[in-house]
């Protein structure tokens, strides 16, 4: 039976929606999360809840845009719990807009964080997954980079620059030490929303995630499926969207 018992995953973005999700799953099927996010006290508190149930949680406050904020959360892991098994790359901004609205702090801030937060995050782990003779990398991604929509066009871009990395990532690691899963989420009911810049997008986006939005845990699973499985399989991509979208 596949299982997550013994395996060390430190998370990004953990603070909610996905990432918290994540780490209340994979800790219930027996995995030890490091719980990572600018909110110390949020992360603290679900640490705490997931300690209480029974399950093995640190955290560490990193901002992902600060490389050395990635290389403390993959010492923490190995600090508290002697390994890092798989890194999960979720933190994430959608500061959304049209392009014709010249949102250049925008379209920085969502290169800094979802992409180069990501490359950050590998060249934390990877030394460690080296060290160790294994690793898996998960990012979640979006299927907003498989059919791009107006407004999204930055945003699918940092996406897609991801997929194209991780694509990179699998072809270099054909050795069997390092693995890769991109996780693209359709709407997901979480408070991304709130880093939209754009009123009327913001508000569509909401009214979409209320009307065809499904929880973080379905996401959550497709993480946990990921990484259960035996050394010699590789899930490199999964797509995430309610059955009703589009």
């Amino acid at each position: 039976m596949l299982t997550l018992h013994g395996k060390i995953v430190a998370i990004t973005g953990a603070s909610g929606g996905i990432g918290e999700a994540t780490a209340r799953l994979l800790a219930q099927r027996g995995a030890a999360v490091v719980l990572s996010a600018r909110r110390s006290e949020r992360i603290d508190a679900i640490a705490q809840d997931i300690r209480e149930q029974g399950g093995r949680a640190a955290t560490c406050v990193v901002d992902v845009t600060k490389a050395e904020d990635l290389r403390r959360l993959v010492s923490t892991a190995i600090d508290r719990f002697g390994r890092i098994d798989v890194l999960v790359n979720n933190a994430g901004i959608a500061p959304i807009s049209p392009l014709a609205d010249l949102d250049t702090e925008g379209w920085s801030a969502m290169i800094d964080v979802n992409l180069r937060g990501t490359l950050n995050g590998i060249a934390a782990a990877l030394p460690a997954f080296r060290e160790q003779g294994s690793g898996h990398l998960v990012s979640i991604v979006s299927v907003a980079g498989l059919t791009v929509s107006p407004s999204m066009a930055v945003y699918a871009a940092t996406k897609n620059a991801v997929r194209t990395v991780h694509e990179g990532l699998r072809k270099e690691s054909t050795d069997g030490v390092v693995r890769t899963t991109a996780i693209s989420p359709g709407y997901i009911r979480t408070d991304l929303a709130d880093s939209m810049a754009d009123p009327h997008v913001r508000e569509q986006t909401r009214k979409n995630m209320d009307a065809m939005g499904i929880p973080p845990a379905a996401v959550a699973r497709a993480v946990a499926f990921a990484i259960e499985q035996p050394a010699d399989v590789e899930i490199g991509e999964i797509n995430v969207r309610p059955t009703v979208q589009a």
